[in-house]
């Protein structure tokens, strides 16, 4: 059976400083995201488990810690290749279009993804995702890491929210961690995803 694993960085803890801190990077990265990728892990041996005893009591506990576990080793997979150190400005092409006829042009998509993410209540995520029912981008927020599963969008851009990714550096004042956050966004891998999702 086939285990998940904690990816690789593609930069160093130390090359976000312009948003965050090494410290703050590596413990989120290491600790944090590696705790979500072992729980995912953890809980697909305990289902296993389960249906080879035929025993489901425990079942619908066991779905949802899997639910959080993946989802949480999913959005922050997508979080680390959002980011760059050679990141910020604005996207271009066929996103930045996309960005324009569905959300009114990228300081109409900047405002309120920000207010998105800054304003998720207790733990969660801000994202600029593609929903293929309507063929539209559209900016959402996902609590803990899987409220919004049933709405079937594709995370193009994520913003972590959880106080874990802010409190040692920025303390309780998120709003200014997400506006670092647009200094260091990865233009290219998130107009790579956007292509992806449109099959080009």
């Amino acid at each position: 059976m086939g285990t998940y694993s904690l990816p690789d960085l593609a930069y160093d803890y130390s090359a976000l400083e312009r948003a965050m801190s090494a410290e703050i990077l590596e413990l989120h990265h290491s600790k944090h995201h590696a705790a979500y990728v072992k729980g995912a892990n953890d809980t697909l041996e305990q289902l296993a488990e389960a249906r080879d005893k035929g025993q489901y009591g425990n079942l619908v506990g066991l779905e949802k810690t899997f639910a959080f576990h993946l989802s949480g080793h999913v959005l922050h997979s997508i979080f680390w290749e959002n980011l760059s150190p050679e990141g910020g400005d604005r996207p271009e092409g066929a996103l930045a279009e996309a960005i324009e006829e569905h959300l009114g042009g990228f300081e109409a998509l900047r405002g309120q993804l920000t207010a998105a993410t800054t304003g998720v209540q207790g733990s969660g995520w801000g994202v600029l995702a593609w929903e293929p029912l309507g063929r539209r981008l559209v900016v959402e927020q996902v609590y803990d890491h899987h409220g919004n599963v049933g709405m079937g969008t594709t995370p193009l851009l994520v913003f972590d929210a959880w106080e874990h990714a802010y409190y040692l550096q920025y303390r309780n004042v998120r709003p200014d961690y997400v506006e670092k956050l647009w200094d260091v966004v990865n233009w290219t891998d998130v107009s790579a995803r956007f292509a992806a999702v449109q099959g080009v």
